[in-house]
């Protein structure tokens, strides 16, 4: 049996697709469904029960399943960027991830948990996935300083080596379509094009970076899955590793390559950035790969213009646009 916390998001739903195409249907979807559309990501996906994120708290107490947990795949956590409830970031993405960690070593079940590229902060110490710089590392936001609590007890407490730690960069894809404002900026990009025939960039406010020329690691779901498959199969390899694509694109390239997809001439204009973001803005983030790649991950990457055009054409422009 296979267990896959927030397995109704956007990549935990891909995830359980992914693992349907390798006939595995003994899965336990946890999440909570709430009053969004995110329901929708579950119609086409195989697995056995649906159980909500209090009973699955109950579950990792006395496993009243009573049967074999082959892996967990932890992928839920409150993932806003802007959340300021502080409290509840440290209660739901730091201590429970921390319980679930010792359950499944105790247990001697294969745990797969998502961190996040933000725990690198500005990047000023570059986006390393060593041990020894985690410590080191000054997050920009709550969400990020949540993962990297995480990441850093499991170092300090020597169990690094006993499960795999994800730091996902900037992921885009199907089923993403329910998360509103944390939607990738292809899917927000598209929808403006789509609808305006343009897309609105933010101006620069770093002398260094030209509008539209700050840069991310943008990574397709369907690499990322598979990263998480190669980990699945592969249970002798642990530690925190990165899950980018190690190449950083500006989002003039991802605009680009949206309208490119569509079939339809670029319109990019630049707006003011919120005055609220400006002073902790990221202007650059490339995922360091080498550890993945020294560990046996050797597939080649989709670049950013093989993602936008079959993210578009095959989802976005269909009438179903769910993976």
């Amino acid at each position: 049996m296979i267990i896959i916390t927030g397995g109704a998001g956007f990549i935990g739903s891909c995830l359980i697709k992914a693992l349907n195409n390798y006939g595995e249907e003994n899965i336990i979807l946890v999440d909570d469904l709430g009053n969004d559309e995110k329901w929708k990501n579950c119609r086409k996906l195989k697995f056995r029960k649906i159980i909500r994120i209090k009973e699955f708290e109950e579950l990792i107490k006395n496993n009243p399943l009573r049967e074999k947990i082959q892996a967990i795949f932890h992928l839920g956590a409150n993932s806003s960027t802007t959340e300021k409830d502080a409290d509840s970031l440290i209660k739901n993405n730091t201590e429970f991830t921390k319980k679930l960690i010792l359950f499944s070593i105790n247990n001697n079940i294969r745990l797969i948990y998502a961190s996040s590229a933000s725990v690198y902060g500005n990047g000023s110490l570059s986006y390393d996935d060593s041990d020894e710089i985690t410590p080191k590392l000054i997050p920009l936001n709550m969400y990020g300083f949540s993962k990297k609590l995480v990441d850093e007890w499991a170092i300090k407490n020597k169990l690094v080596n006993k499960i795999v730690g994800l730091r996902f960069f900037n992921v885009y894809g199907p089923n993403e379509y329910h998360k509103g404002e944390q939607q990738s900026i292809a899917k927000k990009g598209f929808d403006q094009i789509n609808s305006q025939g343009k897309i609105s960039l933010f101006k620069s406010y770093n002398s260094n970076y030209r509008d539209g020329e700050f840069k991310r690691d943008f990574i397709y779901v369907k690499d990322a899955v598979d990263v998480m498959l190669f980990f699945w199969k592969n249970q002798k390899v642990n530690g925190l590793f990165n899950v980018g694509t190690g190449k950083a694109r500006s989002w003039n390239d991802l605009a680009k390559a949206i309208f490119t997809a569509i079939g339809i001439k670029p319109k990019i204009i630049y707006k003011e950035m919120p005055e609220a973001i400006r002073k902790h803005y990221q202007y650059f983030t490339e995922a360091k790969i080498d550890k993945l790649r020294k560990v046996g991950y050797k597939k080649e990457f989709t670049s950013l213009e093989d993602g936008i055009k079959d993210y578009v054409r095959n989802y976005l422009l269909k009438e179903d646009q769910y993976f």
